[in-house]
């Protein structure tokens, strides 16, 4: 049997891709082995949101041609459709893909084996105007089931590289995300998580549907007992979503809203599409309906032209906010992108400090978030042993605080009420109330 082996860098999205990949193999009969093994094929899904991306991916391409110097390597991803040509000059790579015609990638590297040349597919994503239905059948998680809803992003926010590697915005047909919900369901999942590029933009290509559609239609499906999202635009949420996804009973009360800055100035540079008054606003509004919600986000400290009193507005805002949890991100100039060539570039120093400083309010406002639920019943997901204790078990509330219980693995996969009796780092340690 012929082995294959895969690195994915990046998103949930590149992790949903690389599995689907994983199944093309397997129904040709090769065999996954980890991608430190030797294999007759190396797959690298590559991500480019950042030059270290870059870096990354060509890290990954040399380390495996070094396992085995007879072997196949197949670069795909954003970075190979970024940067077709670099991809195809690196030494020892055989085939190369973008963010679409994945589905090919079986025969593409069969081709490239058989005939000893080099192929290089990498089309133009702009001209690209339906869905790639990537699918996965054979599910190998237990627990939580990430389900790709979308791809593209059409908001060309000015440090971002994104909108170039996936294209324009494509939605992912309701029937057939429906289809693969009830799949998930009969393999015995409990919670979906709704994954994309640009989830809050799903529907706006194929006519009246939007993403609380999803989620009221997914609510449905009996034996599917949690929805969550993935990272969403703050300007999805309004009175009238928040209003339907409380009435499905089924939504998780905790949504990843990327901020980026707390800085008017900052925002309007980064071409975000909302104020911080409108941010501080749609906040309100979940916690009116989910007044337990838990909201994450992303910031970008060091944006080209940020000054010290920008930064402190955004140190503020973040801490009037209150977020459960956030990450921190320097930023790093992508080439391609319009901020790239902004003057007035931070040093990275500076960058340094500013991250240091919202590492430590972040790491205070989650400390904060999880002691309010010290003492209170939560329902949570199992998923894990704990590698720390193996008599543990580990999951998820609903709101995602992690929660840490005495527990075998006869509990994987179940929803239980559990008290949460104190805080130990970055857990809440819970008590099963129904064992």
């Amino acid at each position: 049997m012929n082995k294959v082996a895969f690195h994915t860098l990046g998103c949930k999205v590149n992790q949903y891709e690389t599995e689907a990949m994983e199944e093309l193999f397997e129904r040709h009969g090769y065999k996954i082995v980890g991608n430190d093994e030797i294999a007759d094929i190396y797959v690298i899904n590559t991500c480019t949101v950042t030059n270290f991306g870059d870096k990354k991916s060509r890290q990954f391409i040399r380390r495996a041609k070094k396992l085995n110097p007879n072997s196949t390597i197949a670069v795909v991803g954003c970075y190979s459709q970024i940067s077709p040509d670099e991809v195809e000059r690196i030494e020892g790579v055989d085939v190369i893909i973008g963010t679409t015609q994945r589905d090919k990638v079986v025969d593409l590297c069969e081709k490239a084996i058989l005939e000893g040349k080099k192929i290089n597919i990498v089309g133009n994503i702009n001209r690209r105007k339906d869905f790639e239905n990537l699918k996965i059948v054979d599910i190998k998680e237990k627990t939580r089931a990430n389900i790709k809803i979308q791809d593209g992003c059409n908001q060309f926010c000015s440090y971002c590289i994104i909108p170039y590697a996936r294209g324009p915005i494509r939605s992912r047909e309701l029937s057939d995300i429906i289809e693969e919900c009830i799949r998930l369901r009969d393999a015995g999942f409990k919670e979906i998580v709704l994954t994309g590029i640009h989830i809050a933009s799903y529907g706006k290509d194929i006519g009246d549907l939007s993403l609380i559609d999803v989620i009221e239609e997914i609510s449905k499906i009996q034996g599917i007992e949690r929805i969550r999202l993935s990272s969403i635009e703050p300007t999805l949420i309004n009175e009238e979503f928040m209003t339907r996804a409380v009435k499905t009973g089924k939504l998780c009360d905790h949504f990843h809203l990327s901020l980026q800055s707390g800085s008017d100035t900052v925002l309007k540079r980064m071409n975000r599409k909302y104020t911080t008054e409108e941010y501080k606003n749609i906040v309100k509004i979940i916690r009116k309906h989910m007044p337990n919600a838990g909201i994450t986000t992303d910031v970008i400290v060091g944006f080209p032209g940020e000054t010290d009193n920008e930064f402190e507005e955004t140190y503020n805002f973040v801490k009037e906010i209150g977020f459960s949890r956030i990450h921190v991100f320097k930023y790093s100039p992508r080439q391609g992108t319009v901020a790239s060539k902004f003057k007035n570039q931070i040093h990275g120093d500076v960058k340094q400090v500013r991250s240091e400083r919202l590492i430590s309010l972040g790491e205070e406002l989650s400390n904060n978030f999880n002691e309010n639920f010290v003492g209170k019943e939560l329902k949570v997901l199992y998923e894990e042993n704990s590698k720390e204790d193996q008599n543990f078990m580990e999951g998820y509330t609903t709101n995602y605080i992690r929660v840490k219980a005495k527990g075998s693995e006869k509990i994987q996969g179940l929803i239980l009420n559990t008290k949460l009796t104190k805080k130990e780092n970055e857990y809440l340690i819970g008590k099963i109330e129904e064992l």
